[in-house]
């Protein structure tokens, strides 16, 4: 699955380390997401999308 998480991260100048605590999960977890290697569940996707006040579909893009 394809996502936008980097870039947005990096928009607000947040580690991994710092999204991670924002989300509830690991760094490694952060980090796998990221590189496309691990698939968020549902939960941890609108999750995200909340805390950037984005729908989940701009965020991650199935391939």
């Amino acid at each position: 699955m394809k996502n936008r998480l980097k870039v947005l991260r990096a928009e607000r100048d947040w580690t991994q380390a710092q999204l991670a605590e924002r989300l509830e999960v690991s760094r490694q977890t952060v980090n796998a997401i990221e590189k496309g290697k691990f698939d968020p569940s549902l939960p941890l996707a609108f999750k995200a999308a909340r805390l950037f006040d984005m729908p989940i579909e701009e965020i991650f893009q199935g391939e």
